[in-house]
């Protein structure tokens, strides 16, 4: 079956030809769809230590535009890169576009599941390098919300809009001209 065929099939059944989770596969075109569209992001395990993973790819991200929102239990009511920090994601002022999360992968299902009860929903849920839950994906798919696991959206930016390239590392995109995402 050509590449073609099996999108269509997959399609028609319901899944996303763009993003297939048990290969650990996403488009690029997936990525770059979700990351043009999302605006506001809620980031689930955001810390207040500028040496964790969670900081520096809440202050890329906004450093790009989007508005960042971090959520964490133990940090609530402090401030993190200009926002307050919220205990969880049922304390959002309003809606959000994506989840970003990062905690393990037995915690995402949990996470996965309030997102879902946010009205309205988000239009995506990224689950950090690392950070796998096909049934979580599967809850979430099934609602209509795009999922995206086992990736960072600071690190996919940087690949699809040509920064990454910048370090001398292999981003899988050529172009001769700068680019966003």
């Amino acid at each position: 079956m050509s590449a073609d065929a099996a999108g269509l099939a997959a399609a028609s059944a319901g899944v996303d030809p763009d993003a297939d989770h048990a290969a650990d596969y996403y488009a690029d075109a997936f990525l770059r769809d979700i990351l043009r569209e999302v605006k506001t992001i809620a980031v689930v395990g955001a810390s207040t230590n500028e040496n964790r993973p969670s900081f520096f790819a809440m202050k890329y991200l906004q450093k790009k535009g989007y508005r960042v929102i971090p959520v964490n239990p133990r940090a609530a009511g402090e401030t993190l890169l200009g926002e307050p920090v919220l205990a969880d994601l049922a304390d959002l002022p309003g809606p959000v576009d994506m989840v970003d999360v990062f905690r393990n992968s037995d915690a995402a299902g949990a996470v996965v599941d309030q997102a879902l009860t946010l009205s309205p929903p988000p239009k995506a849920v990224w689950l950090q390098l690392g950070v796998v839950n096909h049934d979580a994906a599967a809850r979430a798919e099934a609602a209509g919300v795009r999922v995206v696991m086992n990736r960072c959206p600071k690190i996919e930016y940087a690949r699809l809009s040509g920064e990454l390239s910048w370090n001398g590392i292999n981003s899988r995109v050529i172009s001769a001209k700068k680019r966003g995402i």
